[in-house]
């Protein structure tokens, strides 16, 4: 069956009204758009032989983002990408990296499709998360942070020689270089300049900073790069101070892993690559939880979905969220039944919508995740488990395992803990 039939037959038999809520007084939705890089993918073009236009999911994702603003009469106030917007690097190391004794040797990680560096990814991938996220310009106030596939280049660290370490198997990626990244998401760009919700920013806008009012409330949101150095923690501390009282969500490529422990991927650990970068606990320990107005993270890069909840020095709840959804690719198995037994991985469309109710007289994030390309949620799919159990959490029943993606945050002290941040009127999509 062909990729427009399927698209057609499920926008027949599953409605947008069925993921698609209208909110009310005291409610909202902060959309979350985790890995995107095989959306935008040269490799998962019909041009490149692939059964489909890949990037069409990934429009798909942004359109329901602008149809569902609260601009145009939606409930979504803000979105927030968690990096690994495109998949490719154009350069395999950087002359300034060279200068500090850094050194490339050949590993099978390198050797891979998606980590060897091609110009493509400025002539194909970059203009088409260009041409994405106009569809959401001046609907919402949105964010995008950096992942490491979002870097000029990527090289295997000599330092680390595949096998000769058992804590580093595979050997090490490093990364460096954002500038194609701020070509297109920096602080200059039209996404942001003379934005009045986008804020603040530091390096160029690698990370930034958004002030968005919803629900009653105003909210600061702050998008910081990987594993980010003590400078950079540094600058959002003196944002959040600029905005005292204001409930704060941090967004950031990796800082959970599926088993929900803060620990990086061993073949790509900033820290082990450069001491100065923080892996996710130190994050924790010098940044989040020494922070009362944030109350949520949020991260993807490590394939799967995991939370956890802590509490911060002040003995507040801070919700730690990781989702992505790259490694799915039941769209690619239905647009090309006989090519099945090939590894490509798309994504399937799925990401996450974080919807607050801060009127009920138990405040909570009702947290949903949707498929633009099924036009479902994970917990209306009759298929969902019987898709993605086996690679993502084998073990889990399939109730537990729907659970890991349709779930509620307990915001009980919401209200005391940021009373300061109330707004008499909030006036849907200013």
């Amino acid at each position: 069956m062909s990729m427009k039939k399927v698209l057609l037959l499920l926008s027949a038999f599953v409605g947008a009204s069925q993921y698609c809520a209208h909110a009310g007084e005291g409610q909202f939705t902060v959309a979350v758009i985790p890995d995107t890089q095989y959306y935008t993918d040269f490799r998962h073009q019909t041009d490149a032989g692939f059964p489909f236009d890949a990037r069409e999911l990934f429009f798909d994702q942004m359109r329901y983002i602008a149809a569902n603003a609260q601009s145009a009469g939606g409930d979504i106030a803000f979105a927030t990408a968690l990096g690994d917007v495109w998949q490719h690097p154009s350069e395999r190391m950087p002359a300034e990296y060279a200068a500090k004794g850094y050194k490339h040797i050949e590993s099978f990680l390198t050797s891979l499709p998606q980590i060897h560096p091609d110009e493509r990814v400025k002539t194909i991938e970059m203009p088409t998360a260009r041409q994405g996220y106009e569809l959401i310009a001046g609907k919402l106030p949105f964010s995008v942070v950096p992942g490491n596939h979002d870097y000029d280049a990527n090289w295997a660290d000599s330092r680390y020689v595949p096998g000769q370490k058992p804590e580093f198997p595979f050997g090490m990626l490093a990364y460096g270089g954002l500038k194609n990244w701020a070509s297109v998401f920096g602080a200059q760009t039209p996404f942001f300049k003379d934005k009045r919700w986008y804020v603040a920013s530091y390096k160029e806008g690698v990370d930034s900073a958004q002030i968005f009012e919803a629900g009653g409330y105003r909210f600061l949101h702050i998008g910081l790069e990987m594993a980010p150095a003590d400078d950079v923690l540094q600058w959002a501390e003196s944002v959040i101070k600029r905005y005292p009282g204001v409930p704060t969500i941090i967004s950031t490529h990796d800082h959970l892993n599926p088993a929900g422990e803060r620990r990086p991927i061993s073949a790509v650990d900033f820290h082990a690559v450069d001491p100065s970068h923080n892996n996710p606990e130190a994050v924790w320990e010098k940044f989040l939880s020494k922070n009362d107005q944030i109350f949520l993270m949020l991260s993807a890069h490590q394939y799967g979905q995991s939370r956890r909840v802590d509490l911060n020095q002040y003995g507040h709840k801070v919700y730690q969220i990781m989702s992505d959804y790259q490694g799915r690719r039941q769209s690619f198995v239905n647009a090309a039944p006989g090519r099945s037994n090939e590894q490509e991985t798309v994504g399937d469309g799925w990401m996450r919508l974080m919807k607050f109710d801060l009127s009920s007289p138990k405040p909570h994030i009702q947290v949903q995740t949707i498929s633009t390309f099924f036009k479902s949620t994970a917990s209306k799919l009759p298929t969902y488990a019987v898709f993605y159990k086996a690679a993502e959490k084998p073990k889990a029943s399939d109730a537990e395992f729907i659970a890991a993606d349709e779930f509620t945050l307990d915001l009980d002290d919401f209200a005391s803990r940021f009373a300061s941040a109330r707004v008499k009127d909030v006036k849907k999509g200013k």
